[in-house]
């Protein structure tokens, strides 16, 4: 499901549904077939996605140091397994953080606080 976002100032974007579940959820909006971000609730949604992403960074920090540590240990056994296992991973995975996802939204909500206009959401039903 889709969820099309519009600004009254500053144009519009379209989020996947799954998407937008997280990042109503961080600024404490529900998931709702339509409603409004007003002119008030900028400044804190705003707020909450930027800190929504902090977080995030900090957990995926976290678990790239929990992997190096798990390496290092198992460097430290001395396997030949260790081969193996670079095998299976070939190379470094570039997947796309919710953070990167939330970086258009912010910068929607940016632009429409800005100009002093609101955003109004609307899906195909609940999400």
């Amino acid at each position: 499901m889709l969820v099309r976002l519009t600004s009254s100032t500053s144009g519009e974007m379209i989020m996947l549904a799954e998407h937008a579940r997280v990042f109503f959820d961080w600024i404490g909006k529900e998931c709702t077939a339509r409603g409004v971000f007003t002119k008030e609730q900028l400044p804190e949604a705003i707020a909450r996605l930027h800190q929504g992403v902090e977080e995030e960074k900090q957990a995926i920090r976290l678990q790239l140091q929990e992997k190096a540590r798990e390496k290092a240990r198992e460097k430290q056994g001395g396997g030949d397994d260790d081969e193996a296992d670079e095998d299976k991973e070939s190379g470094p995975r570039e997947d796309v953080t919710l953070g990167q996802r939330a970086q258009p939204l912010i910068h929607l909500m940016e632009w429409t606080l800005k100009e002093g206009g609101f955003i109004l959401w609307e899906a195909s039903g609940d999400f």
